[in-house]
């Protein structure tokens, strides 16, 4: 497997790391972070322009036809920048749709996402130790109609969102559904987070949603948004590096750059390897989805090197920084927080790590 980037992903690297260093820079994270839902309206508005909302959503809904591959390279990119949008819900939101919906629920959300006038979002996660695989929310027929019951957890940048991409079980087994945040039986509470997006809780009591899908439908998305919370969080480390490499060179002791001395220099070397295994993992995961090749183990062995190393990866650099790691006027703790945040979504490495020895039990493992 050749995982460099292609003249065509390179070219969508390029143009992504040109927006976000436009319009994400340190001052502009900070302003948004005092306002309501600390999301940059403006910097989507750039993205939906540039065609960068749109890379993996078929051409005839005004998308550019791509794949995985390259919406990974654009959230490897916002990760670096740790930019206060919420890309991963809303387009992975968006690629359910694409690859599940009715072609009428396809007509009706989709073109609008691709020009950014709208945005969709995922309710996959519930409280305590529940599988995303196995949710507890229930759907339920109603004559022509479907309803949900049941709660779910940390729901991302739902204000704002016009349609909700939710799971639950309904008489078939886990499937996917598309819920309005409006309807009638839904109760959002916000839930204070100190990074990123704002999320929100929903308690759903017999509310009305569309079917999305049919089996095996949330368990390919559930493959595809690990497989993209890994790349955030690849580019979550890569920026937080850059961040201490520069201030490394910079800061003296001794007379001497911190850069110099051996301990700094193994700390850095080990968040350079852990970050390798991270972007191998990564790409060989994208990849074989890609292909529509069955990945085994590959996502869940991305998303534990991304959870695990992801972390080990944004302490060392706070460590590295010192007493200005843990100031929260220094831009260095945003990827601390991302860091931590990305590894508790859809489990922690533990509960990927058991997700794991599972599929190597049942022999399930080739693939990576």
């Amino acid at each position: 497997m050749d995982f460099d980037l292609s003249e065509e992903q390179e070219a969508v690297r390029g143009l992504a790391e040109q927006v976000f260093a436009g319009c994400a820079g340190i001052d502009r994270v900070r302003a948004v972070e005092q306002t309501e839902d600390r999301i940059d309206e403006e910097l989507w508005k750039e993205l939906a322009g540039t065609g960068l909302l749109s890379l993996a959503l078929p051409e005839r809904f005004g998308g550019a036809g791509l794949g995985l591959v390259e919406l990974c390279v654009l959230l490897r990119e916002q990760g670096r920048t740790v930019a206060p949008v919420p890309l991963w819900p809303a387009l992975l939101g968006a690629l359910a749709v694409a690859g599940h919906g009715s072609p009428e629920q396809q007509q009706a959300w989709l073109p609008r996402t691709a020009d950014g006038s709208l945005r969709l979002t995922l309710a996959l996660e519930e409280f305590g130790p529940a599988d995303p695989a196995a949710p507890a929310t229930v759907a339920v027929r109603d004559g022509d109609l479907w309803r949900l019951t049941g709660s779910k957890a940390a729901v991302p940048a739902l204000h704002g969102a016009r349609r909700v991409v939710v799971s639950a079980t309904g008489p078939d087994g886990p499937a996917l559904f598309l819920l309005d945040p409006a309807e009638r039986g839904v109760t959002a509470e916000r839930a204070e987070t100190t990074t990123r997006e704002i999320s929100s809780h929903l308690a759903l009591d017999g509310a009305v949603a569309e079917p999305l899908g049919g089996p095996g439908a949330l368990a390919a998305l559930l493959d595809r948004v690990r497989t993209a919370l890994a790349a955030v969080q690849v580019g979550v480390a890569e920026g937080a590096l850059r961040q201490a490499a520069a201030y490394l060179g910079e800061r003296e002791q001794f007379g001497r750059p911190l850069a110099t001395f051996q301990a700094v220099a193994h700390q850095v070397a080990d968040c350079y390897i852990d970050i390798e295994a991270m972007r191998v993992t990564l790409w060989q995961a994208a990849w074989l989805l890609d292909r529509g090749e069955d990945p085994g183990t590959a996502v869940l062995v991305a998303k534990w090197w991304a959870d695990d190393a992801g972390q080990r990866v944004v302490h060392r650099v706070v460590h590295l920084h010192g007493g200005m790691g843990v100031d929260v006027d220094y831009p260095v703790h945003r990827h601390l927080l991302w860091g931590k945040q990305i590894a508790g979504t859809l489990g922690s490495p533990g509960a990927d790590l058991d997700r794991l020895g599972a599929l190597l039990a049942a022999g399930t493992g080739a693939a990576s």
